[in-house]
């Protein structure tokens, strides 16, 4: 204890490796989760107590909230903390004066200034605060993303800012008042249409967690919505043959949040060949658990799409789309298989799209709309899984189920 508090009053520089992402503090007993990001034990259990099942990192659902022992992270902490304290040179990190001065000249275009900035914001929670909570700093940082640069690592730096500015709690409501008039702007959309094409899978995903937040405002969710470039690049995020999935997965939570009430964002998702990526998605053979957390995002954002009536007839005319939801029907959580059920009834039943209830028969979809009946789901999915049955067993010539009234007490899964 004693070490760690002559640390920080030197103001060490703490190898970011060896801070846990929630406490940001030197780790005691490091842990790792299932999708190997790696905490301080009591951080996460907190985390985990409070029943959350998300890694707080990456927000990837956890197929189990399971803990492995960091010993070699550990052993390197322990050495670290051994050194004697000439060994340890003081930090580069500036302090709040400096902070401060930089603000005040408008520096943040410096990259030296902004990693300086960055490096104090993430040397403890108080620096963090100082910072997001300071309007002029929030009003500097949009001012300098707000200029055309087309260096990538600046930009990646000035998204670091804002995203460690965005989790600040706190701030919320009052960031996005702000900014209300900078977001209508049109440097706002390729500032960030930017970061979304060039720059890092990192960086990309924070933006798109920065958008989410955004959008998720009531004050700024219509035009974050209408701005077609960010849903473009957020659109070409969702790859199927990728291994870092936690991108495509803030990329759905963004486009979720930027097309919630949006009827014209869901048009340009459309545009955009939103559905055919899902489709790809759906149809993909991985079954990994992360690849399992994409596919209940895109089951969800299939469902909002499925609202309006241009969404339904171009998920009807996609075979692979179509086909995709019936096979993830009982194969994701019990939230995914509703949505999955809500885009079959869309567009099979509200829709009456006899060509989509074609290919869903043919893929035995009418058994698994019998079995999904038969689960704990939710009264109006039990509703809309009858309504089905009543459409697809008139395409279904070979069944057995001409007097079937939608009834669930006489189903049986074979």
């Amino acid at each position: 204890m004693a070490r760690e508090k002559r640390i920080q009053e030197l103001h060490i520089a703490v190898p970011s490796l060896f801070r846990c992402p929630i406490s940001m503090d030197v780790m005691k007993s490091p842990v790792s989760l299932c999708t190997g990001v790696t905490y301080d034990r009591s951080s996460i259990e907190t985390w985990l107590a409070l029943g959350h099942n998300t890694c707080p990192a990456t927000m990837q659902t956890l197929p189990s909230t399971h803990t492995t022992p960091n010993l070699t992270l550990r052993r390197l902490i322990n050495h670290w903390l051994s050194q004697p304290d000439e060994v340890l040179q003081p930090s580069p990190v500036i302090s709040k004066q400096q902070v401060a001065e930089v603000i005040e000249a408008g520096e943040f275009i410096d990259p030296v200034s902004l990693e300086k900035i960055i490096g104090f914001m993430k040397a403890s929670e108080e620096n963090l605060k100082f910072v997001a909570q300071s309007c002029d700093a929030i009003s500097r940082l949009f001012e300098v993303f707000g200029k055309a640069d087309d260096e990538i690592r600046v930009s990646e730096l000035k998204v670091e800012i804002f995203y460690l500015i965005a989790q600040e709690n706190v701030v919320g409501e009052r960031l996005i008042y702000i900014f209300k008039s900078d977001i209508e702007k049109d440097w706002f959309s390729s500032s960030f249409a930017f970061v979304l094409q060039k720059c890092s899978s990192e960086s990309k995903l924070k933006c798109a967690k920065i958008l989410e937040l955004m959008a998720q405002n009531p004050e700024s969710h219509f035009t974050i919505a209408g701005k077609p470039e960010l849903l473009r690049q957020l659109c070409n995020m969702l790859t199927v043959d990728q291994t870092d999935t936690s991108a495509a997965e803030a990329s759905f939570s963004a486009l979720s949040a930027m097309s919630k009430y949006s009827r014209q964002a869901k048009k340009e998702l459309i545009r955009f060949g939103l559905v055919a990526r899902v489709g790809e998605i759906l149809c993909s053979s991985s079954s990994s658990s992360s690849t399992r957390a994409i596919n209940e995002k895109a089951l969800g954002m299939l469902a909002m799409i499925a609202t309006c009536t241009e969404g339904r007839a171009v998920i009807g005319a996609d075979e692979e789309c179509v086909v995709g939801v019936v096979k993830k029907l009982m194969k994701c959580s019990g939230e995914a298989t509703e949505d999955g059920v809500r885009v079959l009834w869309s567009v099979c039943w509200l829709g009456r799209d006899t060509v989509a209830q074609g290919r869903v028969v043919r893929v035995n979809g009418l058994t698994k709309v019998l079995l999904v009946m038969q689960s704990d789901c939710s009264e109006s999915t039990r509703r809309m899984c009858g309504e089905l049955v009543k459409v697809l067993r008139a395409k279904n010539v070979k069944s057995n189920l001409g007097p079937y009234q939608t009834r669930t007490t006489h189903i049986t899964p074979y």
